[in-house]
């Protein structure tokens, strides 16, 4: 099925059509159209338009409106103040355009696919090997799921990327004691949860390190040990991969609690560039991207001086042949491009990681590798603050553990559901309260701009009043509660019926669901989708409080009004499911 042109894009064409039949020279300008409280939309273009060719703008605005022909989509059209024109659309189209949405076949509410779908790397939810995850890992996870989400709706080929912190010196620490202490990673049981991996890998790094911090000739074998690993000597790899294989058992079991999907092959770690990090250096230097500087091979900028003035040079490769972030970084790169096929490449990663990836984006266009056909950006987030404002700590000043988090979420939730639940059994207000409280959690983190910090208040995030999961979660409960009140009497579109002013505010938002998608996906906003899932279930709330519903006068004005209740939920289902939180059908 072809997508179903939402209310503003045919009235934007109406008009810019009405414009070029006045002005022949104003073909393709735009109408400046917008949502208004005056009337259902209001179109500004005009007044550039009257500048640009040296009319009156209310008299060219009067000739405008002679060109547009009211009925069955514009009602009414008139000039307002020095030449806006203020727009009423009729109900019929209102109504008529959402039954077209709900006769999607394929159930997506006739969102269109994107006309020029590539293929986007995004790089999300990069733990670190035998470290547990914190609440500074949450934001990546939780943005980066939605971004893909996103992506992926609108047609794009998506591959997920986790850049897991596996590789580097402190394995050499790990092995050297593992391999003296060779029982400490066995499973007693044949199936074990993420929590005993954890606590297995906590235990050991702790020992390893106490180990490291204590003994000399510890240290001097843990030391070799890296040369060993780098040098890729089987018995020494082997037991690397115990690291990593039981990390991966602990990753696995947060994103599962986070209610996230992460496949396997998904997971390519800093070891998955190892081969490639001699031909990166080999092709920037010859190239002349990077040079020797001190024994270490740096890339320079203009631009990027540190507080003495002095260049701050991207770090390839130490003086002592070892390889840093940055070559690693840049080998995916490459892999990612001429390997994976991407045009873009997006990482969610940290602000602070900023300049650091300013530097790897300016080396990779210089050696070729980013072109105008080839993006890169770096999609930074803010910090997690707690409620006083500061980075986000538990009372001993420690990192807060990502699951303990969670959990606390998922018990405040659970008490929110038992309240309200009239008709949950146990088990159910269990599963719905982890489906609320990691909502409440995901949700948080969205509605604020990716780039801004923001305060992790549990008490705020699972209230039922306020812009949260919860109040939109409840808004679908309760509107799957009058569908399934409303028994043998199905929901149908009935155009013919005149609209109160809560159905048409309920129903122009409502048509406006594709263009939102469309511009989260094309600014990796997330925040943009759940501002006007949020205005979904207010405008909702009204028309609840204003219409009803099951006693309306008429059957066909039952049936219109299921029809707009229904609508409003496939759509806070879909667009839920888009930020990757569960939609409950009884609350």
């Amino acid at each position: 099925m072809a997508s179903v042109t939402s209310l503003t894009a045919s009235v934007h064409q109406h008009l810019a059509s009405a414009l070029s039949a006045t002005l022949p020279e104003a073909a393709g300008a735009d109408p400046l159209l917008r949502r208004s409280d005056r009337a259902d939309f209001q179109a500004n273009g005009i007044l550039a338009l009257a500048k640009k060719t040296k009319a009156n703008p209310r008299e060219l605005a009067t000739q405008v409106v002679s060109q547009v022909t009211t009925g069955d989509l514009i009602e009414d059209i008139e000039v307002s103040g020095p030449g806006f024109l203020n727009i009423t659309v009729a109900d019929r189209a209102i109504t008529g355009n959402l039954a077209a949405r709900a006769a999607d076949p394929e159930g997506r509410l006739g969102v269109p696919y994107a006309e020029h779908p590539g293929t986007t790397v995004i790089d999300y939810a990069q733990p670190n090997v035998a470290k547990e995850m914190h609440v500074g890992h949450l934001r990546s996870a939780v943005i980066g799921d939605s971004v893909a989400q996103l992506l992926e709706f609108t047609g794009e080929n998506v591959v997920r990327r986790h850049h897991i912190g596996d590789w580097g010196t402190q394995f050499g620490m790990l092995i050297q004691y593992l391999d003296e202490h060779p029982h400490e990673l066995d499973h007693k049981a044949a199936e074990i949860s993420g929590e005993e991996a954890m606590s297995n890998l906590d235990r050991l790094y702790k020992a390893a390190r106490r180990l490291f911090d204590s003994d000399e000739e510890f240290k001097t074998r843990a030391r070799r040990r890296v040369v060993d690993l780098q040098a890729g000597d089987p018995r020494t790899l082997a037991m690397w991969q115990k690291f990593v294989d039981e990390s991966k058992i602990y990753f696995f079991s947060v994103f599962e609690k986070l209610d996230m999907e992460i496949q396997d092959p998904d997971i390519v770690g800093e070891s998955g560039y190892n081969d490639m990090l001699t031909e990166t250096c080999r092709l920037l230097e010859e190239s002349g991207v990077a040079v020797r500087s001190e024994g270490a091979l740096c890339v320079f900028f203009d631009d990027i001086k540190g507080a003495d003035g002095q260049p701050v040079p991207l770090i390839v490769q130490k003086s002592d042949g070892g390889f840093g972030y940055a070559a690693t970084d840049l080998s995916a790169i490459r892999d990612r491009v001429f390997n994976l096929k991407a045009d873009t490449l997006l990482y969610v990663v940290d602000a602070r990681q900023a300049l650091h990836f300013r530097m790897v984006f300016e080396t990779a266009r210089r050696a070729g590798w980013l072109n105008d056909g080839v993006k890169a950006f770096h999609l930074a987030f803010g910090t997690v603050l707690g409620k006083d404002g500061k980075p986000f700590k538990t009372r001993e000043g420690e990192t807060v553990k990502l699951v303990d988090l969670l959990d606390e979420a998922i018990d405040r939730a659970s008490a929110v559901v038992r309240e309200k639940a009239q008709d949950l059994s146990e088990e159910e207000i269990a599963e719905r309260g982890a489906q609320v409280g990691i909502g409440a959690v995901k949700y948080a983190d969205l509605s604020t701009s990716a780039n801004r910090d923001y305060k992790f208040d549990l008490d705020q995030m699972v209230s039922l009043n306020g812009d949260t999961s919860v109040y939109l979660q409840y808004a679908y409960a309760r509107i799957q509660s009058i569908l399934r009140k409303a028994g043998e009497v199905r929901p149908a579109a009935h155009p013919e019926l005149g609209l109160t002013e809560a159905e048409r505010a309920l129903g122009l938002h409502a048509d406006a669901f594709a263009e939102t998608v469309a511009e989260a996906a094309a600014e990796y906003a997330p925040h943009k989708l759940t501002a006007y899932l949020y205005q979904l279930a207010s405008l909702y709330t009204t028309f609840y409080d204003k219409c009803p519903v099951l006693k309306a006068e008429t059957p066909e004005q039952v049936q219109n009004r299921l029809f707009l209740c229904d609508v409003t939920a496939r759509t806070l289902h879909q667009g839920m499911a888009l930020l990757g939180i569960r939609t409950p059908e009884r609350l």
